[in-house]
Formats: C-alpha cells, sequence, structure tokens
C-alpha cells in the first residue's frame, strides 16, 4: 500500500509536554487517532475515512479535513 501525503501538515498535541507533532500521511494520522482517548463524532468520520484514503479512493486533502476536525474536536490540534 502505498503512502499517501497531504500537505500542509496537521500539528497535534503529543503525550511528551513541549513536543508536537507535525503530521502529514494518512498512515501516520490512523496511528495517532488510535492514542487520543475521547472519541467523538467527527474522530469516528476520520477514523473510517483512514481506509478509504489510504486506498486512493479519497483525495487526501479530503482526509486531511477531516483529520484535522477530530483533532480539534479532541482538543489536540495545535496551531501551525
Amino acid at each position: 500500500m502505498p503512502l499517501r501525503w497531504f500537505n500542509p501538515p496537521v500539528y497535534v498535541k503529543t503525550d511528551r509536554p513541549g513536543f508536537r507533532l507535525g503530521i502529514s500521511r494518512i498512515d501516520t494520522a490512523a496511528e495517532e487517532l488510535l492514542k487520543w482517548s475521547n472519541r467523538g463524532p467527527k474522530w469516528r468520520l476520520a477514523a473510517e475515512a483512514c481506509l478509504t484514503a489510504m486506498d486512493g479512493k479519497m483525495p487526501t486533502n479530503d482526509f486531511r479535513v477531516l483529520f484535522e476536525d477530530a483533532a480539534e474536536e479532541e482538543e489536540m490540534l495545535l496551531p501551525e
């Protein structure tokens, strides 16, 4: 399965104080989604879209928007 990239990256909080993670690949976004303890409706949309986007059946920038919305909903989103 090819790596699917999007740009610009979505910056999210990490479990390490003072560090942030810039995510620009769908597989990395999927790994981060699984780490988040809160899982609201936007998280579910992003999680469901992961495989679709990885299979190339969804534009990567459409997935990026879903991931960014989920990060904001879960209070994980950081400014660029």
